[in-house]
């Protein structure tokens, strides 16, 4: 199995992968990650563990995708507003049972992100990681 590199070429396709989205720290704005590639999966499961927060913050992260042409974001899945110590799991997979700001029936597409918006100043401390599967 091969898939084509977008800076020329062909490169064996990969299995599931992982990856820090944003590494653990306080937080009092709004913070996204790095553009992410998508290698040759169809799916993601997301995590966000909050470890700390300091009077009463408020995040809701959007997983992302970025369109190839316009590169413009476009949301594919919102969480909850998160507001305490916690440990928060998302999934997009085809065919998954559509649960709002938990789950959505989608893909994920070649380049995505997420981005964290904070509703105010408060910290917040959280880190966020990604398996991305085939």
């Amino acid at each position: 199995c091969v898939e084509w590199k977008a800076a020329g070429g062909y490169a064996a396709a990969a299995g599931n992968t992982d990856a820090t989205v944003l590494a653990l720290a306080a937080r009092t704005a709004t913070t996204a990650s790095s553009d992410l590639t998508n290698t040759n999966g169809t799916g993601l499961h997301l995590q966000i563990e909050v470890t700390a927060i300091t009077d009463t913050p408020s995040v809701v992260c959007t997983i992302q995708g970025k369109a190839s042409v316009s590169a413009a974001y476009y949301t594919i899945l919102a969480t909850a507003a998160i507001t305490g110590i916690s440990s928060n799991n998302y999934r997009v997979f085809p065919g998954s049972t559509v649960t709002a700001n938990v789950s959505a029936n989608d893909i994920i597409p070649r380049v995505w992100r997420v981005n964290c918006v904070h509703a105010d100043s408060d910290s917040i401390t959280y880190s966020i990681s990604a398996s991305v599967v085939g």
